[in-house]
């Protein structure tokens, strides 16, 4: 990520009061400039809010209430800082919000942050105490485990008492983890203090993102204000490139440690930096070293993140001998390949006994799209859709597939444009999806390419974190009758269109070019060619296997304010008949008689069942023994570290490219399992065109 210089206007300005005004009037002055961007950026986002967003509702009372709500439970989700004077002191507030975001006034965030940490610190100053107190873990009480049972503490004894309970409730944990009492003290003085020193260093810039997307949020929870720094990492994680010296950190103890160094990158070309070391300071050029021992990790990685060809220097505490070093590395483009789309064939037989045919396997983890790059013209822009075609061709050069698996778990979306084209690689010309405006207007979007680069059998893979585009990519696979889907009951239900808009300032001479960053805006609902909105209630898969995922609390219908379910017109469009009742069912009575007698997936039930059981339960006890039992009733610990090991090897049997793609477990085999089923079934109905 970026440091943001000042604009020029604002450079020379800022010398000027240097040398006529003194240090101390300069500090003032940026101070002013700090409040007016501020002042512009609240206005301008509550402007766009109220003429974009699809809902078409005002900022009034009963918005300002909600973001109020909305707020203290951001900062205090647990009530365990805040009293119940703290919130009826901000309820005088609770109808005004709105009037003060409408003239550019954000105090309120900073002043309910401010409090915040000033019970933060109280709160942890009398934890770090109650670690080294001896509880007695034979008394019969319990912790309540959800705050919405509880109401904010009246007074300090009532918070004292709460937070001797969370005190000892941690304790407990890391003790039935055998962890020794004096090394489970230790972690917890630690976690309390990394927490302390975490929020303490939450710059200017991510409160106001806190509180301005607490107040989009209250519309619908997709829309949200990106600061610079955030807006940074979206264009990141849609480009799959940045500049820097390609390099995984982690923060560990105040330390920022390097987790992996990524391939291809800068400090992979160099060499000496290796993963475990530790950065210590950092400096720009010849510039001078800043510290970065106990620094938030965000902000190191600021510092680290620069313009392709300048020069940074590291300051490394080696782990090998804790010797300092000093590396200067020139910045350079990072591809980031571990989330693009990747593939690969599975020949059936090695996986499973008895089996023949060769399987392609195809991971989405998003739909990206590098706008700029297809903007400037780029020859080899990043894009979903152009590295699935790469895939899909690579699999005809490698002699063919019998069939695809497309993987979509986890895929939280991305850029609609990527899920109509990849849409289109697999069903011939046709609507992919429609999308209802703000004024209700409808809109269809067709694929508009002549045939599909594949059209033999194919199996889509969800789960409960699959959404928006994976949503409308499913949907199309599925009215199209083209192909099945496997996984959780359903995906996420995420059926909006979000648009990222500059909040651009044309108020302040000034301040002009400066970045306020964007709004990410719900502007758009879409729906399937069925008619369908996706919106809360997903697309359901053909064929379920059981997971623990999919009996979370995940997905549209758990979120607060989500849009409701509603229908539009049908789209016309082709049934190519390759899934029917008759074949489904023929498909779920193979699955389900395999599921049911394997051994992996009966764990899977018990571990669902526990989950639920605890899921209910309203109170966790405080008592070791009680603890412990409820332990034992598990399987046995050294049975299961066996069963561990034994994953494990296998797991190393299989090359990296296995697991990155389509590691071998029995969820995994499973789905190859139907997908075999479901190959030879369409092959005895002569179905499948070549």
């Amino acid at each position: 990520m970026k440091l943001n210089p000042p604009s020029k206007a604002a450079a020379a300005l800022s010398l000027c009061m240097v040398l006529l005004l003194g240090t101390a009037i300069f500090a003032q002055q940026a101070a002013v400039a700090d409040s007016s961007n501020d002042s512009v950026t609240a206005k301008r986002v509550c402007a766009m809010v109220s003429r974009f967003h699809i809902s078409g509702k005002p900022i009034n009372d009963e918005i300002s209430q909600k973001l109020m709500k909305r707020f203290i439970k951001q900062l205090d989700p647990q009530k365990l800082y805040f009293y119940q004077s703290d919130i009826e002191h901000f309820e005088a507030d609770k109808t005004q919000l709105d009037d003060k975001l409408a003239v550019g006034d954000v105090s309120f965030a900073y002043d309910a942050f401010n409090l915040y940490l000033q019970r933060l610190q109280e709160r942890m100053d009398y934890a770090q105490q109650l670690v080294d107190v001896d509880h007695d873990f034979t008394v019969d009480e319990s912790i309540i485990v959800d705050a919405k049972d509880l109401d904010f503490a009246k007074d300090q004894n009532e918070m004292n008492e709460r937070w001797r309970k969370r005190v000892k409730y941690d304790l407990l944990n890391l003790i039935l983890e055998d962890t020794e009492l004096a090394k489970a003290r230790e972690q917890l003085h630690k976690r309390y203090r990394n927490n302390l020193r975490t929020m303490s260093q939450t710059e200017k810039p991510e409160k106001l993102e806190m509180y301005l997307s607490a107040l989009t949020h209250c519309f619908d929870p997709h829309s949200s204000y990106m600061s610079p720094q955030t807006l940074e990492d979206f264009r990141i994680s849609m480009e799959l490139s940045l500049d820097g010296i390609g390099a995984a950190l982690r923060s560990e103890d105040g330390y920022t440690v390097v987790a992996e160094i990524v391939p291809g990158g800068a400090a992979d070309a160099d060499g000496r930096l290796k993963a475990g070391d530790k950065i210590v300071g950092v400096a720009q050029e010849d510039g001078e070293f800043v510290d970065v021992v106990e620094m938030k990790l965000s902000k190191v990685v600021r510092y680290i993140r620069g313009k392709r060809g300048t020069i940074v220097q590291l300051r490394v505490k080696k782990e090998k001998n804790n010797a300092i070093e000093v590396y200067k590395l020139t910045r350079k483009k990072i591809e980031l390949s571990t989330s693009e789309v990747k593939g690969k064939i599975i020949e059936t037989g090695e996986r499973l006994p008895g089996q023949t045919g060769r399987i392609g396997v195809i991971s989405i983890p998003s739909f990206y799209r590098d706008f700029r790059g297809a903007q400037r013209g780029d020859e080899n822009f990043k894009s979903t859709a152009r590295d699935v075609r790469k895939v899909l061709y690579d699999f005809r050069d490698q002699g063919g597939v019998d069939g695809i698996i497309i993987d979509l778990r986890f895929n939280g979306g991305g850029a609609l444009s990527e899920a109509i084209e990849v849409s289109g690689l697999f069903v011939d010309e046709g609507p992919v999806v429609q999308v209802k405006q703000m004024d209700g207007e409808r809109k269809i979007h067709s694929d508009v390419e002549p045939g599909a680069v594949y059209t033999g059998p194919l199996v889509v893979v969800c789960n409960r974190l699959s959404a928006s585009a994976s949503e409308i990519f499913a949907g199309v696979i599925k009215d199209y009758k083209r192909g099945l889907i496997i996984g959780d009951t359903t995906t996420h239900g995420k059926g909006t269109v979000q648009n990222v808009m500059p909040v651009s300032n044309q108020m302040f001479s000034f301040l002009k070019g400066q970045d306020l960053g964007a709004l990410k805006l719900t502007i758009n609902q879409f729906y399937r060619v069925n008619g369908d909105s996706t919106q809360n209630r997903g697309v359901r898969s053909d064929i379920v296997l059981p997971s623990l995922i999919d009996n979370m609390d995940l997905g549209e219908s758990f979120l607060d304010d989500a849009m409701e379910f509603d229908k539009t017109e049908v789209a016309p469009h082709e049934s190519l008949g390759m899934v029917s009742p008759k074949i489904l069912d023929q498909l779920k009575q193979a699955s389900t008689k395999r599921v049911v007698a394997d051994k992996d997936f009966k764990e899977t039930q018990e571990e669902i069942d526990k989950y639920l059981k605890k899921k209910n339960q309203k109170t966790i006890s405080l008592v070791e023994a009680t603890r412990r039992k409820e332990m034992s009733n598990d399987k046995d610990k050294e049975e299961k570290e066996k069963e561990k090991k034994k994953k494990e090897e296998e797991e190393k049997k299989d090359s990296a490219a296995d697991k990155d793609i389509f590691k071998k477990d029995f969820y995994n085999d499973e789905i190859l399992n139907i997908t075999v089923d479901y190959m030879n079934v369409l092959k005895n109905m002569n179905t499948v065109q070549r």
